[in-house]
């Protein structure tokens, strides 16, 4: 199993150095990735006709392709995953483009985890549509896959047409891993189908038994293994015990987790050194 970290970025601030501080930590410890959440708009909660959902525009979040170049560039193997890019809310082309951009400077790390997303004002914002969202990301998916692996697409799609060009450079494995995040059961069915693993938000394997039932079953209809499919899912800090750590570590492992990414988010932490401590805590437990 690959073990990263979850950035706090709602929680840690935006001083550069203690963002470098956090990257080289990780990759010092051992931790394979570090997974970053996205958002480009936090609306207001008062806003006409209100708003509801767990961040808002007090909430601050780092683009994520500008958040992973910088700290590309202060480590050498730390895999970078977007868990996940909200990817029907942006132009495809531009994130073929940026998604390629930064798997060549960074020499091939990224993994790119894409879902839908719930925030509507976020898509009334960026001009695209929030109510054919999960139609427009299969197309996403196959166009994305085409720009990365041949220097010239001439494309025709529903909602895409590219007329005999190509973006340069392209990724260093002419391929970046897409993993989907989501758990309704469109979204399972179409990680099946187009994705390279999972990112789930459960808590815990039983909470999770249900949907890997599915998606267990979904692959077997779209012809794949799970021995072929990445899953990927979080263990909170919590209140900081390491037997729970590990309990929930087994139990994730015994339903063929991959991946397991570390938050530290909503522990209460502060400053970005009491982030980092605890991550340290963890490596201490867990990677030793």
């Amino acid at each position: 199993m690959r073990i990263g970290v979850v950035f706090p970025q709602t929680e840690f601030g935006n001083d550069p150095s203690a963002i470098r501080d956090y990257a080289q930590t990780a990759e010092g410890l051992g931790f394979t990735h570090v997974l970053a959440y996205d958002h480009v708009l936090g609306a207001n909660p008062e806003r006409p006709g209100g708003f509801s959902g767990p961040y808002n525009y007090q909430t601050p979040f780092h683009e994520v392709f500008v958040l992973f170049g910088f700290m590309a560039a202060v480590t050498q193997r730390l895999e970078l995953a977007t868990g996940i890019l909200i990817l029907p809310q942006r132009q495809t082309v531009l994130v073929a483009k940026q998604a390629a951009s930064l798997d060549v400077l960074s020499g091939g790390r990224l993994r790119l985890g894409v879902g839908l997303g719930w925030n509507e004002v976020e898509y009334i914002g960026l001009n695209e549509n929030f109510h054919n969202r999960g139609r427009r990301i299969e197309e996403q998916i196959d166009l994305l896959r085409r720009l990365w692996a041949e220097p010239l697409v001439d494309f025709k799609g529903k909602w895409h047409t590219i007329p005999d060009a190509g973006i340069n450079p392209l990724p260093v494995r002419r391929s970046i891993p897409i993993w989907f995040g989501g758990h309704a059961e469109p979204a399972l069915r179409r990680a099946a189908r187009l994705g390279d693993g999972w990112m789930t938000n459960h808590r815990s394997p039983a909470d999770a038994r249900s949907d890997l039932d599915l998606l267990e079953r979904c692959l077997e209809e779209a012809g794949r293994s799970r021995s072929d499919f990445g899953l990927e899912p979080r263990i909170s800090y919590g209140s900081g015990d390491p037997e729970a750590w590990e309990k929930l570590l087994r139990g994730w492992q015994e339903v063929g987790a991959t991946h397991l990414s570390f938050n530290t988010m909503g522990a209460g932490f502060k400053t970005p050194r009491e982030h980092i401590q605890a991550v340290q805590k963890f490596a201490d437990v867990v990677l030793a």
